[in-house]
């Protein structure tokens, strides 16, 4: 996976997460994964393609995060991971992932998003193949979030 695919989402993630959550989060260290299920309990998808890059960008999480993140952005307890919760997470995917697709346009890789899938559940089939995924772990005060990012060139 190329460098430049992936700073885009690093920094979008980081300016995005600090403009809402009002902290900018922790980065640890960065991996490699290669597998076609989800490994967290709410994963928020989101399909990236352009004319010569295509691929996802996951952005996953315990439910005790995702209802933390809901309750900061609304501002009202998030007593149960509903319809309302799921589509503020759902949201937030699209935001980090909107702000990284300037970024690779900048970087002279146009691309479009197609609107974010929210999976629950660990162990969720993402893909047929067994792919790469760069994981690249971040602690909020929320609590953590992995953004598995998985785009190729064509």
């Amino acid at each position: 996976m190329r460098a430049e695919f992936v700073n885009p989402f690093l920094q979008a993630a980081s300016e995005v997460l600090e403009t809402e959550l009002g902290s900018e989060p922790t980065r640890g260290a960065i991996g490699v994964r290669r597998s076609a299920y989800t490994t967290e309990e709410v994963t928020a998808v989101v399909q990236v393609t352009g004319g010569s890059i295509a691929g996802i960008v996951m952005y996953g999480m315990p439910e005790k995060t995702a209802c933390a993140i809901v309750q900061h952005l609304q501002g009202s307890p998030c007593e149960k991971f509903d319809d309302l919760a799921q589509s503020g997470i759902s949201e937030l995917g699209n935001v980090i992932t909107g702000r990284a697709t300037s970024l690779l346009a900048e970087a002279g890789f146009p691309s479009r998003l197609a609107p974010p899938l929210l999976m629950l559940g660990r162990g969720r089939m993402v893909s047929q193949d067994d792919q790469q995924r760069l994981v690249i772990p971040l602690e909020t005060p929320m609590g953590p979030i992995n953004i598995q990012v998985v785009l190729i060139t064509r």
